[in-house]
């Protein structure tokens, strides 16, 4: 079988390694930094261990399925994979809060109309009944198959069905998140509960198409997940599983550069000092049949002085995106009991902090706040202790935030975390910030919006060289990762006619 160069270590490159692998090719994966896994990563100190990630999973079932298709050892026996329950508690801006049982419609109906009043518990039911609809039609040409030559298609079809509106008599479409908030959910905490998993993912609601609402849903229908350990676990899974495939791993081996002859990627070119061995013109080369690009757009153009897309291509949003920035927070002290693994603490100004995230304002709106509290002995010391994540996602800056405005956000976050944990100040031992990569955070692939929510697809022009990870099709989040990894897989193997799994 083939030769297969693989740049970047990343979940989904991992994944198509390990496919690649299992069909009988060498794979080889290029790895500039000293570790796998990407944006999977962990920061340890004092006993204590934190995920600077992904810290919960939805959809588990596509790294079931790279275990299954890999190996006889399912997942679960690599990794210890628990359902998050509830699966997240919302503190409002009006001070009113809701836990959310996980993966269920009935429970999650009865503990809103509890915490919101009688009927919103019912609006949101019914808004899932929707969310499944565009799902349903969305599902295998945005997750499961290569992205359509005619992509068009995706782009001005809006699957989220249309309402009847009573008064009107008459159908109404909402185009945005917004305006099923406005028009469907009609109450400002719904709205924010919908909203926010638009912002998890760097979205402005307000331009966001409709089709969004398969993000909530997925994580209605699919549950939440933890890996015991910490998401970190499932990165060891992975790379262990590549492994026992006899995938190569070079780390501390950056590439330079896609090698091209007659019109086709033939292999890579690593920096001088890397650990690859062969050499050509003075030059260390890997040559390959087939070439993986894990990197992001810009990092790909570097690589390669071959234009990657026709000018019908996708042209995704290529503004500035926002970034995640994240508290590591080591506590004295025991989690209390009762405590919830996710909360989720609203923005005061929902508007001024949407308006925030479009440039660095002047005076930033504090932003809606994801705390993780996972009670999980593999990340503390001992009893007496507890690690704790904060996270947000803010407005781009260039190069990393100022250490005075790191520090100021950092307090932003804490304040917001304390409506969450008893004491929250004192008990804090110690804190670090980590500031999220520049480059934004990448939001799964979306149906409607003119193309611009969709993501290159995974082959490109250039013969031999395919795109993985969250910058390609089918976008960003763990799950999608893995897609992308047996999409390449499929492209490699059954080539250009591939059409994803049946």
């Amino acid at each position: 079988m083939g030769r297969i160069a693989v740049i970047g270590a990343g979940m989904g490159a991992m994944a198509a390694a390990a496919r690649l692998a299992v069909a009988g090719h060498r794979v080889a994966v290029y790895e500039r930094t000293e570790t796998y896994g990407g944006a999977v990563r962990r920061f340890e100190r004092d006993g204590f261990a934190f995920d600077t990630g992904p810290g919960l999973l939805t959809l588990p079932a596509v790294w079931r399925d790279l275990f299954i298709k890999t190996g006889k050892e399912p997942l679960e026996d690599c990794a210890e994979l628990v359902q998050v329950d509830p699966s997240s508690r919302h503190l409002f801006a009006d001070g009113t809060q809701a836990a959310l049982p996980n993966a269920s419609r009935a429970g999650v109906v009865d503990a809103l109309d509890e915490a919101l009043g009688t009927g919103a518990g019912g609006r949101w039911g019914d808004f899932l009944v929707r969310a499944r609809e565009a799902w349903d039609r969305t599902r295998r040409p945005l997750l499961e198959e290569p992205l359509w030559p005619n992509w068009p298609v995706l782009a001005e079809r809006e699957p989220y069905p249309a309402v009847p509106h009573k008064r009107l008599l008459r159908t109404r479409r909402a185009a945005t998140l917004a305006e099923i908030g406005a028009w469907e959910l009609r109450d400002p905490r719904l709205t924010a509960l919908l909203e926010s998993h638009a912002l998890a993912h760097g979205l402005d609601p307000r331009v966001t198409p409709a089709s969004a609402a398969v993000l909530p849903y997925m994580e209605h229908a699919f549950g939440t997940w933890y890996v015991r350990g910490g998401m970190r676990e499932l990165a060891r899974a992975v790379y262990e599983r590549c492994l026992a495939r006899r995938v190569e791993f070079h780390f501390g081996t950056e590439v330079t550069g896609v090698l091209e002859k007659d019109g086709r990627a033939v292999g890579v070119e690593v920096a001088e000092g890397s650990s690859h061995p062969s050499g050509r013109d003075g030059g260390l080369v890997a040559e390959a049949d087939h070439v993986i690009a894990g990197v992001r757009p810009a990092r790909l153009r570097e690589l390669t002085q071959h234009r990657l897309d026709d000018d019908g291509d996708v042209r995704p949003d290529t503004g500035s995106r926002p970034r995640r920035f994240t508290v590591l927070l080591a506590l004295r002290g025991p989690r209390e009991a009762g405590a919830v693994h996710r909360t989720i603490v609203h923005a005061p100004d929902r508007t001024a902090e949407l308006d925030s995230l479009l440039s660095p304002p002047s005076v930033p709106a504090r932003p809606t706040v994801t705390v993780l509290r996972p009670d999980d002995p593999a990340l503390r010391p001992d009893g007496d202790h507890e690690s704790v994540v904060l996270s947000a996602v803010v407005a781009s800056e260039a190069g990393q935030l100022p250490s005075e405005r790191r520090e100021a956000l950092a307090d932003e976050l804490v304040t917001a975390a304390e409506a969450v944990i008893p004491g929250l100040r004192e008990r804090i031992l110690w804190r670090e910030t980590e500031d999220g990569d520049s480059g934004g955070v990448s939001a799964p692939s979306l149906a409607a919006g003119e193309g611009r929510f969709l993501h290159p697809a995974n082959t490109t022009r250039l013969p031999g060289l395919y795109r993985v990870g969250g910058w390609s099709h089918p976008g960003g989040g763990l799950p999608h990762a893995g897609m992308s990894g047996a999409l390449v897989a499929g492209l490699i193997v059954e080539g250009p006619e591939f059409r994803g799994s049946q």
